[in-house]
């Protein structure tokens, strides 16, 4: 069977260098050691606030990049904006809360089934492929569906912060999500809270085409290299 996509979110990275608002570690320079290390897939989230990856970082990496670039996002005019211009190969449309530390839950396509459509619309029309961040519920792989989405990430939260020993359910509702959104002829990518120690289920649910995963992975990089970070998560990625 073959090995899912892995995605690298470097915002971390960023986010280390605005504690001290100076010009290192560079986002950019680890989003070309994650390719060294063989990811199929750069991913960084641009937020309104611009508390760690800037407008700086799109534009080079965007440049630079011989994978995949995968932009998250809020569906606003200003984003859209600069997707179009940047022109990643996919958007993931996120949701933002402003005192949230990180995003922490799927978008709710039921609640502006509208502007989501025409963002989408936009997007797809300039070639950028588009997935919406949801939460592994059917009213929302179905909203997917009808407003035009490539694809889904599944909110793999609720899972990650189960623990091992308690994640059967979760991991079930994980399981009968990605059947559905297959169902729907929708692209089944997942991400949020997975590490080396919990990402063994996750692989194994077959309709799983790609994970994104950022602070586990940046997290290990601090003590072996982001190279190696990346490698050692791909070698558990394998089915």
């Amino acid at each position: 069977m073959k090995r899912l996509r892995l995605g690298v979110n470097i915002d971390h990275v960023a986010t280390l260098r605005e504690v001290r608002k100076t010009i290192e570690p560079d986002p950019v320079s680890a989003a070309m050691l994650v390719e060294q290390g063989g990811a199929d897939q750069i991913t960084f989230h641009l937020r309104e606030d611009r508390r760690h990856i800037q407008n700086r970082d799109v534009r080079l990496i965007s440049e630079m990049a011989q994978t995949l670039v995968n932009q998250e996002m809020a569906a606003t005019a200003e984003m859209q904006e600069i997707a179009l211009a940047m022109h990643p190969d996919s958007v993931t449309l996120v949701p933002e809360k402003r005192e949230e530390l990180t995003t922490e839950g799927g978008l709710n396509l039921l609640g502006d089934t509208k502007r989501y459509s025409e963002v989408v619309m936009a997007l797809k029309e300039s070639g950028i492929k588009v997935a919406a961040f949801i939460d592994p519920e059917l009213s929302q792989i179905k909203a997917a569906a009808k407003i035009g989405f490539d694809a889904i990430e599944i909110h793999t939260g609720e899972y990650a912060n189960a623990g091992l020993g308690n994640s059967k359910d979760a991991l079930r509702i994980l399981g009968d999500a990605a059947k559905m959104a297959a169902k729907y002829n929708l692209h089944v990518h997942a991400g949020h809270g997975l590490t080396y120690h919990n990402i063994h289920p996750v692989v194994l649910i077959p309709e799983i085409e790609e994970l994104n995963i950022g602070h586990s992975i940046i997290s290990r990089a601090v003590f072996v290299g982001i190279e190696r970070a990346v490698r050692e998560m791909i070698e558990l990625m394998k089915r």
